[in-house]
């Protein structure tokens, strides 16, 4: 009896060409669709963690009757003042390291507390992950920005900070933001080691407002520094943990030098015992999600802000108690 022997026939050269270009195709059409889903993945996160950043600014207000200070000074001194991020801690269930910190001692002193990492104060969408060295200490950053107002950071005659939620030595309760809750910023997003001009050209008076431009900002000049902003979330100064609303989110303040053009924040003088009465400050709220920033209002509540919110809605989003009337956003 003969048997019957079965021919299998195999894929030819072309026809298996033509199933991995269907694969690659079905791959490529997939690929953007997973990678948005874990960009919005990402940015429910960090709005998670500024909700959660919050609850603990109501908290501490409930516990010690009044708002924590954007960092604390004293005339004269060399500035060691701690952020708010620092001062919330308790409330993030971070008891244990807020315990460590001594806040008679400047930050400098307690090395260990400057360089631990903090991943609710981080966006997971921002892809450095490195500490930085400054001073010979080695500092964690920070994707949040406390909102410290339009422009003026501190008035040394005073001592105290400008229009904004938080300043230098304010400790102002609920009562005096009469703006309303809503309609004032606690936090916006900022980028971890976001370049820098420092101590640069002063206004021409007191008071001056803000200016209306980035190429104005510019103009002030400065020390160059590629990589010092929001690289600090321990330390209270304005480019390491606060906002300012001068311009809105996402607007690029260009300094070009050996021809590469660098995304910059300014300040006229950063606050030591030989700063100016007055120092300035432009902190632009940045992020790495498309076409805007999460940002959380006093009322607790957080926002995906778009990049195109008019400027004016902006500064007034950023003020306390100058009554504007906000448009829609």
């Amino acid at each position: 009896m003969e048997s019957k022997t079965t021919m299998h026939r195999a894929f030819t050269l072309v026809e298996l060409l033509v199933v991995i270009a269907i694969i690659g195709v079905l791959v490529g059409l997939l690929l953007p669709a997973v990678q948005a889903a874990r960009e919005a993945a990402r940015r429910m996160q960090c709005s998670n963690n500024l909700k959660q950043i919050g609850l603990a600014v109501h908290s501490f207000h409930d516990a010690n009757k009044g708002m924590p200070p954007q960092a604390t000074y004293i005339v004269g001194s060399t500035f060691s003042g701690y952020s708010v991020h620092a001062r919330i801690l308790p409330y993030m269930e971070q008891g244990s390291l807020h315990s460590q910190i001594d806040f008679d001692l400047g930050y400098a002193a307690q090395p260990s507390i400057c360089k631990t990492k903090m991943t609710v104060y981080r966006c997971p969408s921002d892809p450095k992950d490195a500490n930085r060295i400054d001073g010979g200490v080695e500092f964690a950053p920070t994707n949040y920005g406390f909102n410290i107002g339009t422009w003026l950071g501190l008035d040394l005659l005073t001592v105290k900070g400008g229009d904004g939620a938080f300043g230098y030595n304010m400790r102002h309760n609920f009562s005096a933001i009469t703006d309303g809750l809503s309609n004032t910023l606690c936090a916006a997003e900022v980028k971890s080691f976001t370049p820098a001009l420092l101590d640069g050209g002063q206004p021409a008076a007191p008071f001056s407002p803000p200016p209306d431009t980035p190429a104005q900002v510019i103009a002030y000049g400065g020390t160059f520094d590629k990589d010092y902003c929001h690289t600090q979330w321990v330390t209270g100064r304005t480019l390491q943990s606060g906002i300012t609303t001068t311009f809105p989110p996402n607007t690029k303040v260009l300094y070009t030098t050996a021809g590469i053009a660098y995304d910059v924040d300014f300040t006229s003088a950063r606050v030591s015992p030989t700063a100016p009465r007055h120092g300035y400050r432009v902190v632009t709220a940045r992020s790495f999600h498309s076409n805007g920033v999460n940002a959380l209002l006093l009322d607790g509540s957080v926002r995906f802000v778009s990049s195109s919110i008019s400027q004016a809605t902006w500064r007034a989003l950023g003020t306390r108690n100058r009554d504007e009337v906000i448009e829609d956003y």
